[in-house]
């Protein structure tokens, strides 16, 4: 470290005055390192650039600021325990960057640098890497490349975005379960329609995929979809971040915001995770459902919205608002129409469908040969009760996408707890999964000697998707 710590020495006597740009207009960098005299080293490079810089020393600040912020590129050290040399902090850091911000640049940077660790954090999604001590141009070489790249990526996805919109394109949505055929119907019949729509149903059912659906088939399809984490907004910024604010309202306000409400204008708007708002933030966002109107932070001009309104939870707000959690004014504002989503052990008509489309979409991504599962696999997810849904089908898949040997996905592959079964899952092979289910269906019957009730509860099924069950596979019961 001397070497290193006399660099510093030598980089904090350069006469450079360290500037933080705070116009909005400008390219923003995250710079992260748990030593305060490398971040100011950094500050004093990066001096001359027209950039917004952000410091960050530890891991939790890094996702908080990303979370919070949006930012043009990063640049994360590797270590962050002054006892560690090993990287392993600053690869497991990476691979949650990428899951917060996945068009975000990374550049890593570590005074350890090796060979393996350099390329675990390329496979990891580093764009590029330098080591410390740094070279003042190759620094700034590499951060305006993957500044101006990260840019780009973001112009792209929203041109996309705009291109969806104004096609009026929507996810696929698998719904050949017979618990979905209501929810299809009523989606065709209200989709047009100006009313409020509140979606329910268990973490990972696919609330937003059916939000999009509905906007889809709406007049409104080639207008804007905001989709907004409304029970994830704190009070401070929860004003700002809906309805936007001028510029002067407070101290960071340095330049005019325009909240959600106004980009949806004339669009949709979805607010995501409603049941987890707190009592004051429901007071202001029931005032714009009344009557369109708001007031920008530090405006004294009220402002009007076309904004449809969509929203999801997986929370019971009848009984949030007999607790006292939820204002029941606000919930006969929302739920003009309630679509419930069932989960996916109600609906696994539909999980072949789900699961070879998340196949398909994993297997280009990680341009693998991966084109099915085998019978055992096949039978494993058949029998998983999904307590995650839908997202934990996509992750199980990916795994397997990622783990498999070959071009079918095995049990192994999944990763899935086993089910108990007197049964070795050989004896299913050859078979198709519409004969697995009746057979798993018939035996859970006979060994309950018949009972509806106990059989649904044994198959983690409602009494109403076992009967769908047995009058498609013309079962009796005595």
């Amino acid at each position: 470290m001397r070497g290193l710590t006399g660099w510093l020495a030598s980089m904090r006597a350069v006469s450079i005055v360290p500037t933080c740009h705070n116009d909005a207009s400008m390219p923003r960098v995250l710079i992260a390192d748990d030593q305060q005299p490398i971040l100011d080293a950094l500050e004093l490079v990066l001096a001359g650039e027209q950039w917004t810089i952000e410091q960050a020393t530890s891991v939790d600040q890094v996702l908080e600021a990303l979370r919070n912020q949006t930012f043009d590129v990063a640049l994360l050290d590797l270590n962050y325990s002054r006892d560690t040399t090993s990287g392993r902090e600053g690869l497991e850091l990476l691979t949650a960057v990428h899951r917060v911000a996945p068009l975000l640049p990374v550049v890593v940077m570590t005074a350890w640098s090796s060979v393996e660790v350099a390329v675990e954090a390329m496979r990891r999604g580093a764009k590029d890497y330098v080591e410390k001590p740094w070279k003042n141009q190759r620094l700034l070489s590499v951060l305006r490349t993957q500044l101006a790249l990260g840019q780009a990526l973001r112009r792209a996805r929203k041109l996309e975005q705009l291109e969806e919109h104004r096609s009026g394109h929507a996810p696929e949505m698998i719904a050949n379960a017979p618990a979905m055929a209501e929810i299809l119907e009523v989606v065709a019949r209200v989709g047009p329609s100006m009313a409020n729509v509140l979606i329910t149903g268990e973490h990972g059912t696919g609330k937003e995929v059916l939000a999009k659906q509905l906007h889809s088939n709406s007049t409104r399809a080639h207008e804007p979809l905001v989709i907004v984490n409304a029970g994830g907004l704190a009070d401070g910024v929860f004003d700002s971040e809906l309805f936007g604010h001028v510029k002067g309202a407070f101290t960071d306000a340095k330049s005019e915001r325009v909240g959600f409400f106004e980009l949806a204008d004339g669009g949709t708007i979805l607010l995501d995770e409603i049941g987890n708002m707190p009592p004051t933030q429901q007071a202001k966002l029931l005032r714009v459902l009344q009557t369109g109107e708001f007031r920008p932070v530090g405006s004294s001009h009220v402002r009007t919205v076309d904004t449809r309104v969509l929203s999801a939870t997986n929370t019971d707000l009848v009984q949030a608002v007999r607790d006292g959690h939820f204002r029941e004014d606000l919930l006969y504002r929302l739920n003009t129409i309630e679509l419930r989503l069932p989960p996916l052990r109600e609906r696994t008509e539909d999980l072949s469908g789900l699961a070879l489309g998340c196949l398909r979409r994993c297997a280009e991504q990680y341009q693998r040969g991966v084109k099915g599962f085998t019978p055992e696999a096949e039978m494993a997810m058949l029998r998983h009760r999904w307590p995650g849904n839908i997202r934990e089908l996509e992750h199980a898949v990916e795994r397997g996408v990622l783990m498999a040997r070959g071009e079918l996905i095995d049990v192994e592959d999944l990763g899935l707890r086993p089910v108990e079964s007197t049964h070795p899952s050989t004896a299913y092979l050859g078979m198709t999964l519409d004969e697995v289910e009746r057979r798993v269906v018939t035996e859970a019957l006979t060994r309950v000697g018949g009972n509806v009730t106990k059989a649904a509860t044994a198959l983690g099924l409602s009494r109403a998707a076992l009967y769908r069950r047995l009058e498609r596979f013309d079962l009796r019961t005595d």
